[in-house]
């Protein structure tokens, strides 16, 4: 199919749903067409005890009683499950993947396989007394993290008592295990925080082993620099592709490892890609908000568009750079601004009335908190904000690298992604605090963002526009990535990948585990969508760069150098900015 039927085909498929954007835009929850949005008040005044999750429930005799009751009962439930378990009847075993309990001693040895199955036991209730619970979802969400956070901690395996593999390692190495196991919990309180290391430091380096793919900055300012990728094919598409990454991290888990890197694979397709790298904030850039993050895109537009020769671009925003990305399309949209002729976003959610962990941190002494945190700082660092996500999967990104570094004493695998993760950034207070609205009052939807002067309305995105959700991801569950397909106006397509929120992404062809769903034009319900989709086998990788190819334009000459007279190659990629250097003076 040539460029010109898609574009015919989309403008179609466009006139047939004009307005559903609109069906989820401010206007239409308002019951109104032109109304002005109603101003929003932040400020709380209540009383710390009536911020809280359980405060409904306290205050309401009602309702308290319900869940006292509830409580009884759950505990009554685990007393005879306790019982069942004493005298060995008990069929409790761990959930399939939970590898904590995977040493033959919790099947083989009756008081380690009664120890886990009453540990077990309690998370299971726990859980159950959680979805029991009288309160909304956001509350919800907080009351499930905080019983995460407890059982996690008390499971038998964090102890070496506890856990059989780490005391016959302790056995067959002489206690030198347990040294090693002290030497790296000392490092980890003096280098790390006092929290597990995921990566050993050091042993991928950024420019050597990841973020190798070739390439040269072609433009720096204060907030970010640009990468442009050098072409690995005769022709490249006419259209380049500028891929906008989270704010939060680094740009390179889309370049990680040869082979692993999604640039490497879009250039390999023909792709003319460029890549922003944020700069790592400091104090001094307490005030960098959606304003300056927004105009950094527009100046990144404008130096594709002048090093290409295209008046058009495609954008790819992922997770928190979807965010800005719909941004800046609304903002253009709202300009009459057409550079943009479609977009994908990955991961990426706009709509946080959907259930989602995040919106637990909605609270507003939680909010408060945070507030006060990072304008004490000028940001909230890197570090407080692994722990935040770090903590939203305990055992796995937790209590897993506590036995493997301390009770096992052993060092952290060295693996790409968790690498990457171990190497964050930090946010702007001003940003920081502007997400945090977003989040809590939900103005992407509501419509009461101005940015750059302009009121955002996702509602007025006309172009052509593929998202992603991941099957497992703890973070923007994929029914909430979904809703993108309902917030704008233009020819939409959905794509469900296996594993979670970095893992979909970091996801290349020769990956056995890879596969994805397609379904047909999304309507409201995800549920419908996903009851009709298909199974494919493979990456979604291939599935975009299809997409995107077909909105590419046509074949052209591979540039023999990247930058251009006026944007003339700075340095190779992947540039300073990742590496933590300071902006130019």
């Amino acid at each position: 199919m040539s460029a010109t039927d898609v574009s015919h085909n989309a403008k179609a498929a466009r006139s047939q749903r004009s307005g559903r954007g609109h069906r989820g835009s401010a206007a239409a929850d308002n019951g109104t067409t032109n109304a002005a949005p109603t101003p929003i008040d932040d400020t709380n005044t209540t009383h710390l005890g009536d911020q809280l999750p359980w405060a409904p429930v306290l205050l309401n005799p009602q309702r308290l009683a319900s869940a006292t009751i509830g409580t009884l009962r759950r505990g009554a439930n685990y007393t005879s499950q306790l019982a069942s378990i004493v005298t060995g009847g008990s069929p409790i075993g761990p959930k399939q993947g939970d590898r904590r309990f995977a040493d033959p001693a919790f099947t083989d040895h009756p008081v380690y396989r009664r120890v886990m199955q009453a540990y077990l036991a309690l998370c299971s209730e726990a859980d159950a007394a959680v979805a029991e619970a009288d309160l909304g979802w956001k509350d919800k969400e907080l009351l499930q993290f905080f019983a995460d956070m407890v059982t996690s901690l008390l499971a038998p395996t964090n102890v070496l008592l506890g856990n059989p593999a780490a005391l016959k390692r302790a056995f067959e190495t002489g206690g030198a295990s347990l040294v090693l196991g002290l030497r790296n919990f000392l490092q980890d309180v003096r280098f790390n925080g006092a929290m597990p290391s995921q990566a050993k430091q050091g042993a991928l380096r950024v420019g050597e082993d990841l973020a190798v793919t070739p390439g040269g900055v072609v433009y720096r300012d204060a907030v970010c620099e640009v990468l442009q990728y050098t072409p690995t094919t005769p022709q490249v598409r006419q259209r380049p592709v500028l891929l906008i990454p989270p704010q939060i991290g680094k740009y390179y888990f889309m370049d990680l490892s040869p082979n692993r890197s999604f640039v490497e694979h879009a250039v390999s397709r023909g792709l003319s890609m460029f890549v922003i790298s944020w700069r790592n904030p400091g104090p001094d850039d307490r005030e960098y908000n959606l304003d300056v993050y927004a105009a950094s895109v527009l100046r990144s537009m404008d130096v594709v568009a002048e090093i290409t020769g295209s008046d058009q671009l495609n954008t790819l925003g992922l997770c928190a750079g979807g965010i800005l990305t719909s941004i800046v399309l609304a903002y253009l949209a709202d300009a009459g601004d057409h550079r943009v002729n479609a977009a994908s976003f990955a991961v990426t959610l706009l709509d946080f009335a959907e259930p989602s962990p995040i919106g637990m941190f909605n609270l507003p002494v939680l909010v408060g908190q945070a507030r006060r945190r990072s304008s004490r700082k000028g940001v909230l660092d890197a570090r407080s904000l692994g722990m935040v996500f770090n903590w939203l999967r305990p055992n796995d990104l937790i209590w897993n690298y506590w036995v493997n570094n301390y009770l096992l004493g052993r060092d952290p695998a060295v693996f790409d992604i968790l690498a990457w993760n171990s190497d964050g950034t930090a946010l702007p207070a001003a940003l920081h605090h502007q997400f945090l609205k977003i989040f809590n009052l939900n103005l992407l939807v509501r419509g009461q963002l101005q940015i750059l002067g302009a009121q955002i309305d996702l509602g007025k995105i006309d172009i052509d526009v593929y998202a992603t959700g991941a099957l497992t991801d703890h973070l923007t569950p994929w029914k909430g990535c979904y809703r993108t397909t309902q917030l704008m106006s233009g020819d939409m397509t959905f794509v469900l990948s296996n594993a979670g929120h970095i893992a979909s992404l970091v996801n290349p062809p020769d990956n056995p585990k890879a596969h994805y769903f397609v379904g047909p034009d999304p309507g409201p319900d995800p549920d419908a969508w996903r009851a009709d989709a298909e199974e494919v086998r493979g990456t979604w990788w291939d599935h975009w760069a299809d997409w995107i190819l077909a909105r590419s334009g046509a074949e052209v000459p591979a540039p023999t150098s990247v930058g251009s007279d006026t944007y003339p190659c700075l340095q190779p990629a992947p540039g300073s900015y990742v590496l933590n250097a300071a902006a130019p003076s």
